[in-house]
């Protein structure tokens, strides 16, 4: 019966090791930290775009429920910056060919 005794709590031993390890393991890898996604970014060539575009860069020190934030707040610049170059305005209209300036038709 010694035996079987000093098994049993060898395997209890063993199990309580196993436990330890992981909860050890879980702690080391929380998957809710923050990480980084590896997304690389290059530049566009348009400032405006470009300094929009490294807030993307703030996710990697956020956990998940924080990135909607900043893909909110990109994708705003982004459109408000594309309505800006919407905006400009551009060369005059020219008059359709044989049309007079003062040729008002409704």
């Amino acid at each position: 019966m010694h035996l079987e005794e000093a098994q049993g709590g060898g395997a209890a031993a063993e199990a309580t090791g196993a436990e330890s390890a992981g909860a050890a393991g879980a702690a080391a890898h929380d998957p809710a930290a923050p990480a980084p996604l590896g997304v690389a970014r290059s530049a566009t060539g348009h400032l405006g775009v470009d300094a929009v575009l490294e807030r993307l860069a703030d996710v990697d020190h956020l956990t998940a429920d924080g990135h909607i934030e900043v893909y909110e707040d990109v994708h705003r610049g982004l459109r408000e910056t594309l309505t800006a170059l919407d905006a400009r305005p551009g060369p005059p209209a020219t008059p359709a060919p044989g049309a007079s300036p003062h040729d008002i038709r409704s």
